[in-house]
């Protein structure tokens, strides 16, 4: 049940700027794990993985894969402008949108807006493919941060190969440092596959293609679906009710694959909140499809909290649910949106393992380990990694937590 006041001071800790991780290990797996299981923790260390997880398990894998979203323009003047993408509009599919050449429209954050004036166009000059391109961004919308990307020299040049040549990797601001040329693979799963998100699902930086391989030769079963992250993963809840913060909506792709794949019965990790979000998402918009069978994929923040005490399906049968409608429409794959805001008080209905980084004091991830986790356990597993020595953040060590 959900409480009508979760006070955000409540989920805070004390977090010392050095156990930060600024920079990845040289290995991937080679980061330290903790694991939390019956109210116990164990450390261990990542590539210890495939013997800490029964045979039963699916692993659910996020395959997006981080675009240059800085795009930096120099005025005349000599002022620069900074436009941070953060969502399409035009076309609205993030991957749609990475394809598109010639013109595209997006929503950004905009560092010196002041000097940016309304009639004014940014111009910046590229080489792409060896060929000479103009890159020119103009305000479509001043006060919503929209700005109107075209290229000339090139028409049938996708924006993704435009951001290729002249984006910079949006790593984390807790970081305090600038990107540098070994972010481009650091901050990438080795997975990695669908371009389109501006942060990347950090707990899978610690896997590596022969890692994934013994996991497979163990017999698990491993499952890429995709959600685009936002810019919103790094927004600080702000409000003293945790439930006053307003959650980004992220898009998402799912195959029937990956749906058939947790309707069977087995034991379920979800590999990152982004993955966890996403599954969870998919049963609630089964939910949906019982009372509308032509009902939208678009889940709101505070949906799975409607319906308390309500007798709702299992997650087989939402899954069943989504499957007819994909063939009813004829969808060989399922696209979305989900705001699930996943607090102390929801319960999870598919989840039963998370692997996780360790997150920020105050923020919505902390949130959803903490529900995940129950009562004040997520305390004591950051104060057994804190007093143990595990690196903080994108760039630090992992957990692997069971739902209690």
């Amino acid at each position: 049940m959900l409480h009508p006041h979760i006070h955000i001071k409540d989920y805070d800790y004390e977090l010392p700027d050095e156990r930060i991780a600024k920079y990845p290990l040289p290995e991937r797996d080679a980061s330290r794990l903790l694991v939390w299981q019956g109210g116990d923790v164990a450390h261990r260390y990542f590539r210890e993985l495939p013997q800490l997880l029964p045979d039963d398990v699916t692993l659910f894998f996020n395959n997006t894969k981080v675009i240059p979203a800085r795009l930096i323009f120099r005025k005349e003047t000599g002022s620069l402008i900074e436009t941070f993408l953060l969502d399409p509009i035009a076309p609205h599919l993030v991957e749609l949108a990475m394809r598109v050449s010639g013109t595209t429209t997006w929503n950004c954050a905009i560092g010196n807006l002041k000097r940016w004036k309304d009639d004014q166009t940014l111009l910046r000059q590229l080489v792409v493919d060896g060929r000479s391109i103009l890159l020119t961004a103009s305000l479509a919308d001043r006060s919503r941060q929209i700005v109107r990307f075209a290229w000339e020299g090139g028409d049938d040049i996708p924006f993704l190969r435009i951001i290729e040549a002249c984006g910079e990797v949006p790593i984390p601001p807790y970081l305090n440092r600038a990107a540098e040329a070994s972010d481009q693979p650091a901050y990438q799963t080795v997975y990695s596959k669908r371009e389109g998100a501006v942060a990347a699902p950090t707990a899978g930086l610690h896997f590596t293609p022969q890692l994934m391989d013994t996991l497979r030769e163990k017999g698990l079963r491993l499952e890429e679906l995709t959600l685009h992250v936002s810019a919103g993963t790094f927004k600080p809840v702000s409000t003293d009710n945790a439930l006053d913060h307003e959650m980004h909506a992220e898009q998402v792709s799912v195959s029937r694959k990956n749906l058939e794949a947790m309707a069977e019965g087995r034991t379920i990790a979800a590999v990152g909140t982004t993955s966890m979000r996403t599954l969870e998402s998919l049963y609630w918009f089964g939910v949906r499809l019982c009372s509308n069978p032509d009902a939208t994929f678009d889940i709101g923040q505070f949906e799975p909290y409607q319906y308390s005490g309500a007798s709702l399906p299992d997650l087989k049968t939402a899954v069943s649910n989504i499957l007819e409608y994909m063939t009813r429409h004829d969808l060989p794959e399922l696209h979305g949106s989900t705001q699930i805001y996943i607090v102390p008080g929801y319960r999870f209905r598919v989840c039963d393992a998370l692997i996780t980084n360790f997150h920020q004091p105050t923020s919505t991830l902390l949130l959803l380990v903490a529900a995940f986790t129950g009562g004040n356990n997520w305390k004591k597993i950051y104060t057994a990694a804190l007093e143990t020595g595990y690196r903080f953040l994108s760039y630090g060590d992992s957990s692997l937590l069971w739902r209690k």
